[in-house]
């Protein structure tokens, strides 16, 4: 009895800012580098397929391909290995591995032996490293930081992610207009450069994982996906994800060729349009908690599902509006990264909530092959379809079956939860 009036008595404990982590902060520092420099090569790759190797639309839909095939090849088994492995050493040689492959780039053109298909094999084994990086550091958050503090943890990355969106392009395009392609590249790599010093620098004491004798990896890859798609909420929150990546891929894998060819306009305008555009992402990555809070955890997943499948309709638009197509470009971009990012940071926080530990690598691992193993097929997709039918009707097409895609959610239970559960839902 005394006991029970003690803890009724004692004040609930004030969650500590997740800023006074170390460990934290090293991997936030780490991972903003790391986005800088993958921002800048976003633009300064296409524009160097597009504009020094005269890429055509099936080449450019390749090359986006290449760079999201390993999420389909290796995105499983990748989930089981991570769980089994020391995660900050995965980090760290996924940086030098992207860091590597990305210097070779302003090498081969210096040789002048650079040529398109080059960059789908660079692009393929930059790709394969980001799988591991991607999955271990969305594993490794929650050991870092308390529970309580995980949405605020992922806030924090996605806040950086897209400040890195808006430096990045404008920095890239500014560089284009001084610089050859290749050289802008090389800013890709030592932004991982700088990831890899950060996160080395990281002192976390993770244990060795204990391998049982009875475990293997189809077992363990089973077990992930069992957990993904055994959980109703969860299942949904895949499907429409999926079906978004696949229909909207159509559209952003022709972006710099809509833009440099179609509507004429320069890198360096390129660069600004995503610039602006990406300051909506910033805007969604602070304000996502109190949006969350106030609409709900759940509906917030659909408001943000719906207003990132209506924006992209902006951009076919501006093909007819040549005269308002800068403003068309950058008001779609913007609500398109202020949506999508809301709409991540809630469903990520959720599913780090309810999944157990020992499942994340698998759980991330399983949710990724699905999402992003699409993203291969929209390349390749975008690519013949933009050199059959055109690149506008083939935009118009993604737009309107990434709007249908949204009654995965709409018609959901998650329109109707203000609170998403803590435990898995099935």
């Amino acid at each position: 009895m005394e006991s029970a009036q003690v803890d009724a008595a004692t004040p609930p404990r004030r969650t500590p800012s997740v800023w006074r982590n170390r460990s934290y902060v090293r991997l936030w520092i780490g991972e903003t580098f790391s986005q800088a420099g993958e921002q800048v090569g976003t633009l300064a790759i296409p524009v160097l397929a597009v504009l020094v190797l005269n890429a055509t639309a099936q080449q450019v839909g390749l090359l986006s391909a290449a760079e999201t095939l390993a999420f389909l090849v290796i995105g499983l088994p990748v989930g089981a290995w991570v769980d089994r492995m020391r995660k900050r050493r995965v980090m760290m040689t996924a940086d030098a591995v992207r860091a590597l492959a990305l210097a070779s780039i302003p090498v081969l053109w210096w040789s002048g032996l650079l040529q398109v298909w080059q960059l789908f094999v660079i692009g393929a084994v930059v790709g394969g490293a980001t799988v591991f990086f991607d999955v271990t550091y969305q594993s490794y958050v929650p050991r870092l930081v308390e529970p309580r503090q995980v949405t605020a943890a992922n806030s924090g990355l996605e806040t950086s992610a897209q400040v890195a969106r808006v430096g990045g392009p404008a920095a890239s395009g500014g560089l284009l207009a001084i610089m050859p392609a290749p050289l802008v590249v090389l800013a890709t790599s030592i932004g991982y450069v700088f990831s890899f010093g950060f996160v080395a620098s990281i002192r976390d004491a993770e244990p060795r994982h204990q391998k049982t004798p009875q475990a293997s990896l189809v077992r363990e890859i089973g077990e992930g996906l069992r957990f993904v798609f055994g959980n109703r909420l969860l299942r949904r929150i895949v499907m429409m994800t999926a079906a978004s990546n696949l229909f909207e891929g159509l559209v952003t894998v022709l972006m710099s060729l809509f833009v440099l060819r179609e509507l004429g306009l320069s890198p360096a305008v390129f660069g600004l349009i995503g610039a602006i555009g990406a300051i909506g992402g910033i805007l969604g990555a602070v304000s996502s908690s109190t949006l969350s809070r106030r609409i709900g955890e759940g509906r917030i997943i659909v408001v943000a599902a719906l207003v990132s499948a209506v924006s992209p309709f902006l951009i076919p638009v501006a093909a007819a509006v040549p005269s308002a197509a800068i403003v068309l470009l950058i008001v779609g971009e913007f609500f398109f990264m202020f949506a999508v990012v809301v709409y991540n940071v809630a469903q990520l926080s959720f599913r780090q909530r309810i999944c157990p530990p020992p499942l994340l690598g698998r759980m991330n691992a399983s949710i990724r092959f699905v999402v992003w193993g699409v993203i291969p097929i929209a390349g390749v997709g975008g690519g013949a379809l933009g050199g059959w039918i055109g690149i506008v009707p083939t935009m118009w097409i993604g737009c309107v079956l990434g709007l249908l895609s949204c009654s995965v959610v709409v018609f959901s239970p998650l329109v109707r939860l203000r609170q998403l559960p803590d435990a898995p839902d099935v």
